[in-house]
């Protein structure tokens, strides 16, 4: 979960700006959100293995690369990308150098390599998303936080392991991949184990 950071260069933000923002957001979101009804019923759940506690992972084409093991984090501020997996696009030429301090749930810190826009294709519904590059250890190639979530108008439910989302052509969904998000977040090795 990343759930804050700023830019290195600009660390002071007037109070009185921030404020207009959030205004002017406030009064927009009423014409922004769609009148779609998304629902959650029990034949959305028929093939997952219950009780579960796994996080929502999915695949997704990334730049026309499929690109799987993406972790989906709502209460994240930010969309990352791996540095070896934009590697083995070979689109590291495409990064701008930009440096942000992007901080986790227990405050620790990791320092981006730059920032790339990529085009994310989810179901036949492409939006055109920034992403902090980092060139760190993660178990996930990519993170899709709430700028993702919401310019897709994503509802998440991690009891289903599902995405739905409102398109031209009506809801579409997205599986979360089960097997993956039970080995990405398995616990590796046994505490007390003797040799």
């Amino acid at each position: 979960m990343i759930i804050g950071g700023v830019d290195v260069a600009k660390t002071t933000i007037v109070a009185s700006k921030k404020m207009k923002v959030l205004l002017t957001r406030e009064k927009r979101s009423r014409d922004y959100l769609r009148s779609e009804v998304i629902t959650f019923n029990r034949e959305d759940a028929e093939n997952i293995a219950h009780p579960h506690n796994f996080a929502l992972v999915i695949s997704v084409n990334i730049n026309k690369f499929l690109v799987k093991c993406i972790l989906i984090d709502p209460s994240s501020s930010a969309n990352i990308i791996q540095w070896k997996v934009l590697e083995q696009m070979s689109l590291l030429d495409q990064i701008v150098p930009a440096v942000r301090v992007l901080n986790g749930f227990n405050m620790a810190s990791e320092m981006t390599k730059g920032e790339i826009i990529l085009p994310v294709d989810a179901v036949g519904k492409v939006r055109i998303k920034k992403f902090h590059v980092i060139d760190g250890v993660m178990r996930y190639n990519a993170l899709f936080g709430r700028p993702w979530i919401h310019d897709m108008e994503v509802v998440p439910s991690t009891l289903h392991m599902t995405l739905k989302f409102p398109t031209p052509e009506g809801i579409k969904e997205i599986g979360v991949d089960q097997p993956a998000a039970e080995e990405m977040f398995a616990i590796e090795g046994t505490l007390g184990k003797k040799s």
